[in-house]
């Protein structure tokens, strides 16, 4: 998740900064709509065109899907990342169904290298980007000034090179195995990890987490989802990985447990960026992602 405002959004530079500017800059927009999250009733109208904005801004920014942007602004933002879960879903899915049906025509690593590359496509790399920079901003050593310098760059240092190596490595090991066993379970373990890093981005933005510089995608979403949303968020992503997991017997009890080891990984990553730091960015969201996915296989793979 590379910062920078509409970074790999349609159309977010121009209908984002008119969204902005008819509400008097970033934050108007929100004020137009009677200011922060859940400002309207349930049964107003204007709410449910508001969280369909948030969805819109969540596709538009987390996929390749050409979904035009038409709203800018943090509350906007905030929604989007309680809907990231649905991205998640989507691709997971589109992912899962292409590596399924490798896996059942041709084995289990080459479905798993079709489903990790699918996944890749279908977010433009933008979490593995974020996790290359992420890596070398930590292994520089250098001050949260010097260091955030680094992870703006366009080109990948050593840190960053053996990261994405090991983590990409680690993800197909883990499908590799799962598709092994059956293509559904295969299936099953490509969704939950797209799940998984979904949601630790709701977590990656609470309130109480701030943003390492001003400007940019990370700055947008920061300290805009309260502690209540990304956990029911989150409970709601286990039940249905629950209830996906009941075609596969046990998958029932071990895709919850997984989401919970990949959260619980990216919470680790995220406390340590934020000491590093002094806060967040969209590269630290996207290492937060992929290492909630990482945690999510490898959770699965040790559990047979």
């Amino acid at each position: 998740m590379p910062d920078g405002p509409g970074a790999g959004v349609p159309g977010a530079g121009a209908a984002g900064s008119g969204a902005a500017g008819a509400g008097g800059g970033g934050t108007g927009a929100a004020g137009a709509g009677g200011g922060g999250t859940g400002a309207h009733g349930a049964g107003d109208p204007r709410a449910g065109r508001l969280r369909f904005e948030g969805l819109r801004f969540a596709f538009g920014t987390l996929s390749v899907l050409r979904v035009r942007v038409e709203r800018w602004d943090r509350p906007t933002a905030g929604r989007a990342m309680l809907c990231a879960p649905v991205v998640g879903i989507v691709l997971g899915t589109l992912a899962a169904a292409l590596g399924a049906l490798v896996a059942w025509r041709a084995g289990g690593p080459l479905g798993a290298v079709t489903a990790v590359a699918a996944l890749a496509a279908l977010t433009r790399g933008l979490h593995l980007d974020g996790l290359a920079d992420v890596a070398d901003g930590l292994g520089s050593g250098k001050p949260a000034e010097d260091a955030l310098r680094i992870m703006k760059q366009s080109d990948i240092g050593p840190f960053g090179v053996l990261t994405l190596l090991l983590t990409l490595l680690g993800q197909i090991a883990a499908l590799a195995g799962q598709f092994g066993h059956s293509p559904l379970r295969g299936a099953l373990a490509v969704l939950a990890c797209a799940v998984t890093a979904r949601c630790a981005l709701a977590w990656g933005c609470l309130r109480s987490v701030p943003a390492a510089r001003p400007g940019g995608l990370g700055a947008m979403v920061a300290s805009t989802v309260p502690t209540a949303a990304a956990l029911a968020v989150s409970a709601a992503a286990a039940l249905l990985l629950a209830l996906a997991g009941l075609a596969d017997g046990w998958s029932a009890l071990r895709l919850p447990l997984a989401l919970a080891a990949g959260l619980l990984g990216a919470r680790l990553l995220l406390r340590r960026c934020v000491r590093r730091f002094d806060g967040i960015t969209g590269d630290v969201l996207g290492a937060t992602a992929e290492t909630a996915a990482t945690c999510c296989l490898l959770t699965l793979a040790l559990a047979g």
